[in-house]
This record gives structure tokens, C-alpha cells and sequence, in this order.
């Protein structure tokens, strides 16, 4: 800049003909860039004329513009609650053909949008107002995190202009948030929105899926921007390239796997985000080894295929000698992969996605980075002639014998006509009434372990539930995402009462968008067993939740006698409603599991 010029901020005036200030200084090209006016005064005189830059196109508010990237992102719904700043993006985003589900509680409304993903494979998407409506969200985006699941939060925030001020609703929220999301960015300029939600899909979708939460100040929302300044991110952003494991290692892996005497294959989501079930199946029955899941994967293959045995579970984890780990996280749901719950001898093959998961908590004998998909497709041409897949090995023929007993064993409660009703003999007519391609929610304490033992998944993107976390409290909101992701399919809520009380008012939401979603209470009266938790806190009573559904506009019905459970299912999907039916259930069955939580 010469010396005898000198710049000015100014909101009047708009530029000078013949002039064009940019070629001036980088600085003040990025002041204009940032909506800044100019004014040049110098010692020689000046005509001031027409604008320097006059605008052929029209003005976007940012709101608008975060509906126009989420339409080129493919969003196709969004769940909401509506408020300051954040009501008018709500409003551009159904303007632009969307479907809009609004809510009683935020965190619902990221729980949905989580369900959603897990549904799709897409990424949710959950807006939230400000100050409390964003602290709100950190349950259901904590719980996404845990379970690898991309959602992205749309959260707002006090304007820019009142920071420091003690602004209505102020809250410096993108610290709040960094803990539990992959990313957290704060949007300060309306024209660089798009690159924003470009990299926040890039975010949440590359290597394992999290959540990403962007922070949108009022008047960032509120202001308008000529359309030809804002950053438009053109054509396809994001990489779908899948990377293959090492060759070398493959040959390897399969060279473990054929001089195993007592191999298993044990999947995680990771093989549901691949969207790699063929091709999970497609080993299986070259190899003939046993399968099981991660209680978040299952449904990858039918469980009640031939080298499925969940009810040997325990054995097969304690005494296989070479474990296949596809997908799937070291983590407490898993007992960490070590002993007693795993042979302190077995050999580990883990193939993972993400580098940083393998060798977590327990080193890989052989460790693949790839993907699910093309890594199964590696190692079944591998394995192509080297394994007797229609063997029954003295190891599957174990492992039958354990499952088979453990079914015998449960047989009586699950046919049981004791009353108050056990939750097993519950969740057998629960088995019985639904389709094999239902969507099915389970949401508690103890009815999730009954359930997990009981009802068999047949279907990939078929089973929901608390998660890693133990999030009680997702059932409903789970059940309504799902829904709005498969309307065509079927789906049933199995909860417990007192994981319902949590979202429980969420029921109005599914009654005012018309989503008939059925939902099975197991109420024992309390959060847990009398036998489980103690006495302390726990006592909830029998409530009446089916004639709170029914005050609302739902359909709804009270069962004590074994006998009326499953009519009374098919009566609440027969009626096209929202529905819930309410099951009293005995509050002395106790659950059982092998899973660690934290030690205690």
C-alpha cells in the first residue's frame, strides 16, 4: 500500500469506479472477503463513481446456505427442536423439501438422528438452539462417539457481536463438545458455511464414523451473503476408495486359520458400515468356521445359520485357540479381548479400518488395515480349496452341543406361564410375532440381556441398542429414527420401564408425525432385578405408561397374564398406530452377562 493512502472500515460506501481495491493488498482483499466496505482517501484527487463491485446475483442468509449444502450432500431429513437461532435453518431446510422431525428434548433428537445413521449408513443430522438446547445435545453425540456413528449437530450459538457480554443464552460451547465428537469447529464467516458442512460429512464418515458439531452464531445465521462470494464446494467432496489388507498378511492370516484346531471369526460394526454381510457370509461358508458378533454387529449374518452359535458364546471365546477379529473394538463389550473372558494363548488376527484399534488392549499376532469388505473378499479367495467347509469339526461339534444345551436350558422360562411374567417367556412372544426383516430396539437393563440371549437377528441394519455406553433412554428415539430411515419396514420397541422414562415423551413425536412404531414395555417396576441393583433408588411402581400413550393419540394396552402378550402385540401392529403395550414383568428375574462394566 503507498504511503500517502490510507484504508477505512465503512458501511456506507461501496467502492470506486475503476478501481479495483483488491489488487491493492492481500489484507484487504480478505477484509472484503469478509463483507468489509472501503473507503481510499488520498492527496490526489479522486472521482468517486459506481460501485467498484456491483452484485449480478441475489443475497443467502446463512441458514439458507446450510440447507443448500445439506440438499447437495444428499440430507433428505433432519431432527430438530425448534428455537433460537436455530428455528429459520430448520425452516430453509424443509423449504428445500425435507422431512423435518421436531421433538420434546434434544437429545433425542441426536439419539434419532444416530438410529437414522446406523439405519442408512448416512449421516444423521440433529439442530439444536442454543445455550441449554446445545448442552442438551451431549448425550445422545456422547453416545454416538462411543458407538462410532456419524451424526452431525447443528448447534446454535449467541451472536459474535455479544461475546464477552453475558448475551442471552452465551456459552462458550465448542469446548463443551470437542470431548465426545470427532471434530467441533465454530462457524464465524456465513460465506465459508459450505466448506464447513463439506468437511464435517468428511469428518464424521472418513475411517471410523464419529459425530462432528458445528457451532453457528446468531447473527452468522441470521446474516445475508451475496451468493457470488459464498464458497461453494462443487462436485464430489469426499474419497469412497476402500483400502485392501497386505497381501503378505492375508496369506498369513489364512495359513493361521487352516492349522487352527479351534478357530472362531468375531465381527464388529465395522463390517456393517462396509456394508461387507455378503461378503462375511460368503467366508463363512468357504471356511465353515464359527461366527459370532459384537452385540452392535449383529444381523451380519443370520443367526440361525449353521455355524451360528450364540449360546455358546462363553466357550468359544475361552477356549478358541486363533480369533479372526473383523471390525470390532478391544473394548469392554469384548472384555478388553483378554483373559479369563479370552484364552491367554490364543492368537489374534485383527483387521480394522482404523490403525490405531489394532493392538488395543491386546497386541495382534497379525494385524490388517483395510476394509471390511474387500479384506473378507482377500482372505475367502485365500482360502479357496484349503478348508472342508461341510466338516463338522470336533470344535463345531462342541460348540453345538453347548449351544443346543443352554437353549434346553432356558426352555422353561421362555414358555413359562408364571405370574407376575418372566421377561423371557415376554421375549419369546416377542420372537414370535415379529418378521424376520423388523427393525428391533432394545432399550434397559435387564430385558436387554434377556433379549440379547433370546431373540435371534436375521438381518443386517436390524438391530438397535444401548450401545458401548449403556445409554438407557434410546429406545424410543431409536425407534422413531429407524422408522423415518425404513418406513417400509416394521419396527418394535422392547424397553424397560425405566429406560422408557427418559424419552418416553418422545411417543408424542412419533403420534404427531404419524410414525407407527410399536413399543413393548417390560415394567418390573423399577430401573432394575430387586435382585440386581438393591432397593436404594430403584422402585418405579407399575405405572400405566399404555394409557399415557393413549391420552396422547396412540393406542395402547395393559397385559399381567402370560397368555394375552403376544394378541396384545398383534393388536398394537394391527391398529396402524403409535402404540405401546405395557407388560408387567416379575421384578425378581435377574439377568446375567459376561460383559465387564468398568469393574464394578
Amino acid at each position: 500500500m503507498k504511503s500517502n493512502s490510507l484504508i477505512v472500515r465503512h458501511r456506507e460506501l461501496s467502492g470506486f469506479e475503476g478501481l479495483n481495491p483488491r489488487s491493492l493488498n492481500p489484507k484487504l482483499a480478505e477484509l472484503l472477503d469478509r463483507g468489509a466496505y472501503i473507503l481510499l482517501v488520498s492527496r490526489k484527487a479522486l472521482r468517486v463513481g459506481t460501485p467498484w463491485r456491483k452484485s449480478t446475483m441475489g443475497t443467502l442468509r446463512g441458514e439458507q446456505i446450510i440447507a443448500q449444502s445439506f440438499k447437495r450432500e444428499g440430507v433428505d431429513t433432519i431432527f430438530f427442536m425448534m428455537g433460537g437461532p436455530t428455528g429459520g435453518t430448520a425452516g430453509a431446510c424443509l423449504d428445500l423439501g425435507m422431512k423435518g422431525i421436531y421433538v420434546r428434548h434434544e437429545q433425542a433428537a441426536a439419539m434419532m438422528a444416530h438410529a437414522y445413521a446406523r439405519v442408512t449408513g448416512k449421516p444423521g443430522i440433529c439442530i439444536a438452539p442454543m445455550g441449554p438446547g446445545v448442552a442438551n445435545l451431549v448425550t445422545g453425540l456422547g453416545n454416538a462417539w462411543a458407538d462410532a456413528t456419524p451424526v452431525i449437530a447443528i448447534g446454535g450459538a449467541a451472536p459474535m457481536r455479544g461475546t464477552t457480554l453475558d448475551t442471552f443464552q452465551e456459552m462458550d460451547q465448542i469446548p463443551m463438545m470437542r470431548p465426545i465428537v470427532k471434530a467441533a469447529y465454530r462457524v464465524d464467516l456465513g460465506y465459508r458455511i459450505p466448506e464447513y458442512i463439506s468437511i464435517a460429512f468428511r469428518e464424521a464418515l472418513d475411517g471410523k464414523r464419529g459425530p462432528v458439531y458445528l457451532d453457528l452464531p446468531g447473527d452468522v445465521l441470521a446474516g445475508k451473503v451475496e451468493e457470488e462470494k459464498i464458497h461453494w464446494v462443487e462436485g464430489n467432496s469426499r474419497v469412497e476408495s476402500r483400502p485392501a489388507g497386505d497381501p503378505a498378511l492375508i496369506r498369513e492370516a489364512i495359513q493361521f486359520l487352516v492349522k487352527a484346531r479351534r478357530p472362531i471369526v468375531l465381527t464388529g460394526s465395522g463390517v456393517l458400515w462396509s456394508r461387507a454381510e455378503n461378503e462375511l457370509q460368503n467366508f463363512i461358508e468357504a471356511t465353515g468356521i464359527p461366527f459370532f458378533t459384537t452385540p452392535q454387529g449383529r444381523g451380519v449374518v443370520a443367526e440361525d445359520h449353521p455355524r451360528s452359535f450364540p449360546g455358546a458364546r462363553s466357550t468359544a471365546f475361552r477356549e478358541a485357540d486363533v480369533v479372526l477379529l473383523i471390525g470390532a473394538r478391544a473394548n469392554s463389550m469384548l472384555s478388553f479381548l483378554r483373559p479369563p473372558r479370552f484364552s491367554p494363548d490364543a492368537k489374534l488376527i485383527n483387521v480394522n479400518l482404523d490403525g490405531k484399534e489394532i493392538g488395543h488392549n491386546r497386541a495382534a499376532d497379525i494385524g490388517i488395515i483395510g476394509d471390511a469388505r474387500l479384506v473378507l473378499g482377500q482372505l475367502t479367495a485365500e482360502a479357496a480349496g484349503k478348508f472342508d467347509a461341510t466338516e463338522e469339526t470336533d470344535w463345531v461339534a462342541q460348540l453345538g452341543v453347548k449351544h443346543r444345551s443352554n437353549m434346553e436350558r432356558s426352555a422353561p422360562l421362555l414358555h413359562s406361564d408364571a405370574v407376575p411374567i418372566h421377561p423371557l417367556r415376554l421375549c419369546n412372544e416377542v420372537k414370535e410375532v415379529i418378521s424376520r426383516d423388523t427393525i428391533l430396539v432394545v432399550d434397559g437393563h435387564e430385558i436387554l440381556n434377556f433379549a440379547r440371549q433370546s431373540i435371534p437377528i436375521y438381518q443386517a441394519r436390524r438391530s438397535l441398542n444401548a450401545g458401548p455406553h449403556g445409554c438407557m433412554g434410546v429406545g424410543i428415539p431409536f425407534g422413531i429414527g429407524a422408522k423415518v430411515a425404513r418406513p417400509d419396514l416394521p419396527v418394535l420397541v422392547l424397553s424397560g420401564d425405566g429406560a422408557f422414562g427418559w424419552n418416553g415423551m418422545e411417543m408424542d413425536t412419533a403420534i404427531r408425525h404419524q410414525l407407527p412404531i410399536v413399543v413393548v414395555v417390560s415394567n418390573n417396576g423399577g430401573f432394575t432385578s430387586r435382585k440386581t441393583g438393591g432397593s436404594v433408588g430403584r422402585d418405579l411402581g407399575f405405572q400405566r405408561y399404555d394409557k399415557m400413550v393413549e391420552a396422547l393419540g396412540g393406542y395402547g394396552e395393559f397385559v399381567e397374564q402370560p397368555s394375552a402378550i403376544r394378541p396384545a402385540i398383534e393388536r398394537a401392529i394391527k391398529s396402524g398406530k403409535t402404540a405401546l403395550v405395557n407388560v408387567c414383568t416379575d421384578p425378581d428375574a435377574q439377568a446375567t452377562t459376561d460383559m465387564g462394566f468398568a469393574g464394578y
